[in-house]
């Protein structure tokens, strides 16, 4: 017994492992995930000068035209937000590992008197004592630190995802906001040329007040356009800032680029975005290891809600004028007043309550995926179709609309409304444009496993109503 006592704690000690060691693992995971997913390293501010270093880079990066994959690379190294996540996920990983370990052992001490006739007599009590459950149990509570390891990478990677499309689409936003904006400042610019031109030829006689209270409402319809499309873009612009995490001195130093980028020459097909197995999707793979680690747990408990502690302990005690005494004890709790019926109906419930979690998941992540791909397919074609169709279409009348004035075939109001018209359309397709984007990656993080809110078109004034016309 004294000889296998210390043999089995310096023996729980090792197979524990070093906390440190496995917050390392963990992140290298879901750096490794975030090189391969979203093509970015993922950085873990932990001193000053990594800080500092960190910032210098985001300088560097903000010194031109934000592209999105920077502002990715900004998210994962430098948002507090982020920087929080990857701290909180030390902080699960270090208590999975403490859950492994056994309990200390307990040193106990007491020094008692006793006066009588035959004087003062000491007694001097030592115990050394451990959780003998711990021990056995040690290789249990090592595999159920093992789920909770792999619980915690999977979840970190899950919010780096959610992350990761978060500033995706908030950088489209804010491009196609700004963008939206100009184009409706060249449809208001338009609108009110317009509007002045009728006040003059009312003055002259040659409008009546009809036909210039008309151009005037869509000069004023226009110009409350301009004002909302301007506020979009400062609320999406503020909204990408809060996500990458800058300084106010950052912020000014933001510029976007022009124009969102191009469409793909053709979707992605149906079949390769249905080929991407289910089970590889972080929500399956979370939901699948808390069913193991409920189910292991469920094991655990219907031996402990019997017994739930038997702690065995070395003694030595002296007393004045006798040989020393030495020995051990144990200690049982008896299961007299509670059996551990609650404990054990409380874990099935819970391993119900997992299991059919994990059939919920894995049953509506097909749906999900199609839902999501028939978003990003339906914004792709009306994104083309605008591209293709009515876009090139407005132009044409705009030409045509030019040679007929010159020729005064038509007037200038006719000249004019060609002209909003076709800025109209034009941001219309810019609106398409940046729905397309956000389905592109709404649909990437759904094949990953973090479906998001499916996109809804939205059905806007045509240009023809946009711009007006005569």
């Amino acid at each position: 017994m004294k000889a296998s006592l210390p043999v089995s704690l310096l023996a729980a000690g090792v197979l524990t492992g070093c906390a440190g060691a496995a917050i390392e693992r963990n992140f290298a995971e879901v750096d490794r995930f975030a090189r391969e997913q979203a093509g970015s390293e993922v950085r873990w501010l932990r001193s000053d000068a990594e800080r500092e270093a960190m910032r210098t880079e985001v300088d560097r990066l903000l010194a031109q035209p934000l592209a999105i994959d920077d502002a990715v690379r900004i998210a994962l190294g430098y948002s507090p937000a982020f920087q929080t996540l990857l701290a909180e996920a030390a902080v699960a990983s270090a208590d999975a590992t403490g859950a492994a370990r056994i309990g200390n052992p307990v040193f106990t001490f007491e020094r008692l008197f006793r006066s009588g006739a035959e004087g003062r007599e000491l007694d001097i009590g030592r115990s050394l004592g451990i959780s003998l459950l711990d021990v056995l149990f040690l290789p249990a509570r090592r595999e159920q630190a093992a789920f909770r390891q792999q619980q915690t990478r999977l979840e970190a990677s899950s919010a780096l995802l959610a992350t990761v499309t978060e500033v995706r689409q908030a950088w489209i936003d804010a491009v196609a906001a700004s963008q939206t904006a100009r184009y409706r400042s060249d449809v208001a610019s338009a609108a009110g040329t317009a509007a002045e031109l009728a006040r003059r030829m009312q003055a002259t006689g040659n409008f009546s007040r009809l036909q210039r209270a008309r151009e005037q409402a869509l000069a004023a319809e226009e110009t409350a356009n301009l004002i909302r499309a301007r506020q979009n873009a400062t609320a999406a612009r503020e909204a990408l800032i809060q996500r990458l995490g800058l300084t106010p001195g950052q912020a000014q130093a933001l510029t976007l680029p022009a124009q969102l980028p191009a469409l793909p020459e053709a979707p992605i097909d149906e079949a390769t975005a249905g080929a991407a197995l289910l089970e590889n999707r972080l929500d399956v793979r979370i939901a699948r290891a808390d069913l193991d680690r409920t189910t292991k747990s469920l094991g655990l408990t219907r031996v402990t809600s019997v017994v739930d502690g038997l702690h065995v302990a070395g003694v030595r005690n002296s007393e004045t004028g006798e040989s020393s005494q030495r020995g051990f004890e144990i200690e049982l709790p008896l299961p007299l007043f509670d059996f551990g019926d609650a404990a054990r109906a409380g874990s099935e419930a819970r391993y119900l309550a997992a299991f059919n979690r994990t059939l919920e998941v894995a049953r509506n992540a097909s749906s999900q995926v199609r839902v999501a791909y028939d978003g990003y397919r339906s914004a792709y074609d009306l994104a083309r179709h605008y591209r293709d169709e009515l876009v090139p279409l407005h132009q044409n009348i705009t030409e045509e609309s030019v040679l007929q004035y010159n020729g005064m075939l038509i007037g200038v109001f006719e000249l004019l409304a060609a002209a909003r018209s076709q800025s109209a359309s034009v941001a219309q397709a810019i609106e398409a444009e940046r729905d397309f984007w956000r389905a592109d990656a709404a649909l990437k993080a759904s094949l990953l496993g973090r479906p998001i809110a499916p996109l809804v078109l939205q059905s806007g004034a045509s240009p023809a109503q946009a711009g007006g016309g005569h």
